[in-house]
């Protein structure tokens, strides 16, 4: 499968679970998870530290969300998302997408071994449609220099 086909199988259901969500309005993990489901996205928010964001049900770790939860994007901080990707792999999760800036010298090797479909070095914002200011400018200059996802 493409890069391309992975990040549309992954953003097709707009259902996504997300480790790293954070209770702070200023914070990169609170603003995905705000702005995605601006767009129609159902989230499952991870965070081992509150109950609750925005109202939503906040799960301590991946091995808790419910079951009908077949994709993960984690915005954690590096030194945790290794460990991450190891838990979704034990709960059955095969479609991992890790932010920008989240990954490690070994997430990609770790996902291998576990057989998952990793989306890496990406901005989920240039892709999770519809595609608005910053990220729609940033998308079409990478459209330009052939640097999107093919």
């Amino acid at each position: 499968m493409t890069k391309k086909e992975s990040i549309q199988q992954f953003l097709a259901p707009k259902k996504i679970a997300i480790a790293g969500v954070s209770r702070n309005n200023k914070k990169f993990g609170y603003v995905i998870f705000n702005e995605l489901r601006q767009k129609g996205f159902e989230i499952c928010p991870i965070n081992p530290t509150t109950e609750t964001i925005d109202g939503i049900t906040c799960y301590k770790s991946v091995s808790e969300i419910p079951a009908n939860y077949e994709k993960l994007f984690i915005v954690t901080p590096k030194n945790e998302t290794d460990e991450i990707i190891r838990q979704a792999a034990k709960k059955g999760i095969k479609h991992i997408w890790v932010q920008q800036m989240s990954n490690t010298s070994e997430t990609s090797k770790i996902a291998n071994e576990f057989g998952i479909d990793l989306i890496n070095n990406e901005c989920i914002f240039m892709f999770a449609e519809p595609v608005t200011s910053v990220h729609k400018f940033h998308r079409f200059i990478w459209k330009v220099f052939g640097k999107l996802p093919k």
